[in-house]
């Protein structure tokens, strides 16, 4: 199973449901790209257009990939080993292509559900029995933009809590996510 996953950063909602490049959250990097190492990702797509932005995703990975940060924090350097900064999600597919020779399934998260929402269950069997890779895409702010969210193969059903309160911050939802597709099988 080869599995990557992007964080994206636009086409995104805001809380009056426009569509905005949300920016870049320096503990998302940090954490999802420790739990993405952890769960055996291949690569961990930034996706954000903004080119400021861009910059400082760029610093904060080289900080950890060869600058002081290298050196300190050798289990950092290897969370960091996998993250890569990318435009647009057409990006990161193109990269997977070109490294994979196929295009990926593409799968994104999202609170709401979709034509197209597919359950854990069925995902994790899909990773394990199909050759072709996939992308893992997590949306930030309030949301991918449901026109993007249309042409993705699939998505994955909500996560549901104890209570109707569901406003999880992407990293929770990343490390939750991660585990029910690629953890150890402990229900059994």
């Amino acid at each position: 199973m080869t599995v990557y996953i992007g964080l994206v950063h636009y086409p995104i909602y805001n809380r009056n449901m426009e569509v905005v490049t949300t920016s870049l959250t320096n503990y998302d990097l940090h954490d999802i790209a420790r739990t993405a190492r952890t769960y055996g990702m291949v690569k961990y797509f930034i996706i954000q257009p903004n080119e400021a932005q861009a910059k400082l995703a760029q610093a904060v990975i080289d900080y950890w990939q060869t600058g002081y940060g290298s050196e300190y924090h050798k289990d950092r350097k290897e969370a960091f080993s996998i993250l890569q900064q990318v435009a647009t999600i057409e990006d990161a597919i193109q990269q997977i292509q070109e490294r994979e020779g196929q295009r990926p399934f593409v799968v994104t998260t999202d609170a709401r559900t979709y034509p197209n929402t597919i359950s854990y269950q069925l995902l994790r069997n899909k990773l394990a029995t199909n050759d072709q890779p996939y992308l893992l895409l997590f949306g930030t702010g309030w949301g991918i933009e449901k026109e993007t969210m249309a042409k993705f193969d699939f998505i994955l059903a909500p996560i549901y809590g104890a209570v109707d309160y569901n406003h999880l911050p992407v990293r929770a939802a990343a490390a939750i996510i991660l585990d029910r597709l690629l953890g150890e099988i402990w229900w059994k």
